[in-house]
């Protein structure tokens, strides 16, 4: 599975988002920047083994195990290079 932040003005600064949730803003490119790549190599840390209970769309209740090693990779998209100031 991939997963796309894209560095964006936002609220009077910068931010950074995945679809249409935002970050913090964050006052320069730089830091909001800084922020999203390490975001993004959190998401790449494997998690722990572990049993996932949830409902599914016909309301039955499923147990899994999550052995933790299945893990998005991210992509970041930069659009501070169309020439706006940081």
């Amino acid at each position: 599975m991939k997963i796309v932040y894209e560095v964006v003005r936002h609220d009077g600064g910068w931010a950074y988002r995945l679809g249409d949730v935002y970050s913090e803003a964050f006052p320069t490119h730089a830091e909001a920047l800084e922020a999203v790549r390490i975001v993004a190599a959190e998401q790449q840390v494997a998690g722990e083994a572990s049993v996932i209970s949830y409902q599914d769309k016909d309301g039955v209740w499923r147990r899994e195990y999550d052995d933790g090693s299945d893990r998005p990779e991210p992509e970041i998209i930069d659009s501070q290079w169309a020439g706006a100031p940081q």
